[in-house]
Formats: C-alpha cells, structure tokens, sequence
C-alpha cells in the first residue's frame, strides 16, 4: 500500500509540474559556433516556441570537440525540460569516432523533433586552380597534401563529409578543425585553407558574390534555391550522397508530458507562416516530426555513420 502512494504521489508531482511547464527559462545549447545553420534554426525556431510557451528560449553557443562539449553537458543536465539541445549529425558521428564519450546519443536523449533538413558543400577559395569536382580530384591527386581543408571541428559532419570525399577520391587533402563552422569560414575567405565542407545557408551569399566556389552539394539532391549548384554524385562521385539534419532534444528522463508540450510548440512553429517563409527562403526544407520518427532517424544514423567511420578510417586527430 505503502508503494502504490509513492508511485501515485510521483505520478501526481510530474503531472503538476507538466501543467506548470515552463515557468522560467529554457536554455537551448547549441554545441556549434554561433552565425552557422543549427545556430540561425534554432534561433529562429525558439523565438516562435518563446511566444506560444510565455517564457524566454535562450540559445546558448557552445562549441568545442565538433560538439562534444555542449552536448554532453545536456545528458548531464536535469530532465525537466529547462535544458535542451540543439542535434545535427555530429550528434551521433561521436559515437563512431569516439567510444569512450560521456554520453551516448539515442539511449541519453529524448528525442523532441526534427526540425529542418538542409544542405552542405564543398566549397573553396578562389584560387584553387579547378572549376569543377574532376580537376578538384585531378589536382589533389597531382598534389598529394598541398591542399587543406577547414571543418567545424574533429567529429563535425563537415569532417566526417569531407573524410567520405576524400575516400571515395583516393585523394590526400590535409584536415584543419576549428572549433566551429564560423572560424572554418573566415580563414577559408582569408585563403588561410583551400576547401572546406560548410553548410549553404552561410555560404550562399558569399558563392554568389564570387567570394567562394563552389563545388557540390554533399546531399542526394539539389537545393531548390540554389538548382544551379550540382550535388557531388551528379559532379563526378558516384555514390556521394550526405543529407544533413537538425533537431530538439531534452535529456533522458524528461517526463513524456513535458516533451509533448516541447512538441506541439515546435511544431506549431515550424508552421507558423513567417518562420516557414524565412527558413525555406535560405533553403531549410522542414519537417515536423514525431518524437518517435526523430529516435528512428537517430538510431539509422548512427548505423550509416559507424560504417562511414569504418569504410574512410578518419580519426580523431
């Protein structure tokens, strides 16, 4: 008897403190350099939820170890739903290239939802002498370690993507981590590095301004808002297909009540007309979906970057 008021006053306290949620401040880290895509997302995306929900969304920057470090520290934090993460694929890519990180990313988290797809590619400095992915591969081959590329960091997806290329090439091309894809992307416009994998929304402008080159598109398809930029596949790698992702997750643990609330505000900002024209107009395709089909993706996604780590060999450097 005794047993049964425990679990039914447990059941009552979390039902209360659903009902009360939020009543202060969520914290939102996101384990990537501030300006870059999961950065303006998750922005854009809270500042909706901030509205339907009556309390702030403070996005908090993060970056260090390709995402490590922020993301840890939300496994670690409560599971009450004041602190969340911001995930990309880096959030499982450190399963595979590290086995001994302090968290692991399906069992320790609780999936909210997928927010939106987006696109990465290869880009470079105007002076790399090649037009196009085939004389890109022909000179790397001619010069085996004269090239350079800047990631967001050793376990970064712009890493790992750029490990696939470089497999799937035969080409030796030196890796540089930075500890975020804003840093990557100012030493690449200052010449500092020849190449880098980055994501299209920060780079696009700066493509069309002639200030960087484009190469291909690491997804499996084309950018409806930049059709004119060929995916790496169509370029000259076959094969090459690398779709990037972003979504909300709370700590494992946090009470089912609270993640529906999380849920239902995420996803009536996704639909909210000025958000989806905002996000959709730099190229964010967004999704919407359910905790359940967020978890999936998560668990597939380890499977497919596991095998990436395997097939490329890349480290950790």
């Amino acid at each position: 008897m005794k047993s049964l008021v425990v679990i039914l006053g447990i059941a009552l306290a979390t039902a209360c403190a659903a009902q009360a949620y939020p009543s202060r401040p969520v914290r939102v880290i996101v384990p990537l350099a501030a300006a870059g895509t999961g950065d303006t997302l998750a922005r854009v995306v809270t500042e909706e939820m901030s509205k339907t929900l009556g309390q702030p969304f403070l996005v908090e920057n993060r970056p260090g170890s390709g995402g490590v470090i922020g993301t840890e520290s939300v496994a670690r934090s409560a599971p009450d739903g004041y602190t969340l993460v911001s995930a990309s694929p880096s959030h499982v890519i450190h399963a595979a290239l590290r086995p001994r990180i302090g968290y692991d990313p399906v069992r320790d988290f609780e999936p909210i939802t997928v927010i939106a797809f987006t696109h990465q590619l290869l880009v470079g400095h105007p002076s790399v002498p090649a037009s196009n992915v085939k004389e890109l591969v022909a000179y790397a081959k001619k010069n085996p370690g004269k090239l350079n590329y800047g990631s967001a960091g050793t376990g970064s997806a712009t890493h790992l993507n750029m490990e696939l290329f470089k497999s799937m090439t035969g080409t030796l091309i030196t890796h540089i981590p930075y500890k975020g894809s804003t840093q990557s992307r100012q030493d690449l416009l200052a010449g500092e590095v020849q190449l880098s994998v980055d994501g299209l929304l920060p780079t696009l402008p700066l493509i069309r301004a002639g200030k960087l080159k484009a190469f291909g598109l690491a997804s499996s398809r084309r950018s409806s808002i930049a059709p004119e930029i060929p995916t790496l596949a169509e370029a000259g790698v076959a094969g090459y297909a690398s779709d990037t992702w972003y979504g909300m997750a709370a700590p494992a643990g946090t009470p089912k009540e609270i993640i529906a609330i999380l849920h239902a505000a995420a996803i009536k900002a996704i639909n909210t007309p000025s958000v989806h024209e905002r996000l959709t107009a730099q190229g964010a395709e967004l999704v919407g979906n359910s905790p359940a089909e967020f978890r999936s993706l998560l668990e597939r996604e380890l499977l497919l970057w596991t095998k990436v780590v395997k097939d490329s060999g890349a480290k950790v450097d």
